[in-house]
């Protein structure tokens, strides 16, 4: 069995596949202050009470946007599961062409989901990521990463309407059924989902007029679903993305 590592800002999203069938998926916060054991107990337990023993894991693969938690993943992988983990990087075999003027830039979450959307989807195809951040990501007919928009997610939004203003409640992230409301959390709700929808389609109206009119539209992340909901532009929703682009990562390199 393949256990696949998704770090990002705010949550990992864990992954374990039989061959290419998805068996479990489980998601907990991103903390930079646990130690190897501390992540290895808690990976552990949320296998083994899905009936999966450590001694059954073969391999481990992890995409981090978090530095801090590299090393830490590393040496729990080497301890628990013995073995030495594929970590998405320089010198990956991905299959994807990156354009960006310094590909080392790139997340290693954009290039995962980039890998995916294009096995998945074909190209050219638009992916967009809600997470900590939203994040737009071009892929061509060809298979290149053309680049993208990075923008700050529906989280930050809400959190900095909170932290910047005195009044201003902290809400959480429901949508109102309505634009037009009539109390400060509802307005609120509405301004951070119903603006992001708007800049969701605005945004993929103008990528496809720069590269591709009939690219395919992907969402995933937290809130991709929520946000589809609402939007003219996003033709599918896949919250697995990510884990798939990990899996066929491995797939390509775990000779």
């Amino acid at each position: 069995m393949l256990l696949a590592f998704d770090v990002g800002n705010t949550n990992i999203v864990m992954g374990v596949f039989k061959g290419k069938k998805l068996l479990h998926s489980f998601r907990i916060s991103t903390d930079k202050n646990k130690t190897y054991d501390e992540y290895g107990m808690l990976v552990n337990q949320l296998l083994g009470y899905n009936g999966i023993s450590l001694t059954e894991i073969d391999d481990v693969i992890i995409s981090s946007v978090v530095p801090p938690l590299m090393n830490t993943l590393q040496v729990m992988s080497l301890k628990y599961f013995r073995t030495k983990p594929i970590v998405v990087g320089p010198g990956i075999k991905t299959g994807i062409n990156i354009k960006y003027d310094n590909p080392k830039e790139v997340g290693a979450d954009r290039i995962v989901n980039a890998v995916a959307a294009y096995e998945l989807y074909g190209g050219p195809v638009i992916v967009i990521d809600f997470g900590t951040a939203t994040t737009f990501c071009a892929i061509s007919e060809k298979g290149e990463y053309l680049g993208g928009i990075i923008a700050p997610g529906l989280m930050i939004s809400a959190d900095a309407l909170f932290q910047r203003t005195a009044k201003l409640p902290k809400i959480d992230l429901t949508k109102p059924p309505t634009v037009i409301n009539r109390n400060t959390v509802a307005s609120m709700q509405s301004g951070i989902i119903y603006g992001h929808v708007g800049m969701v389609d605005y945004i993929v109206t103008r990528m496809k007029g720069e590269f591709a009119p009939s690219a395919y539209v992907v969402a995933t992340g937290g809130f991709a679903n929520m946000i589809a909901e609402e939007s003219k532009t996003i033709d599918t929703v896949n919250e697995m993305l990510t884990l798939e682009g990990l899996r066929i990562i491995y797939e390509r390199n775990k000779e």
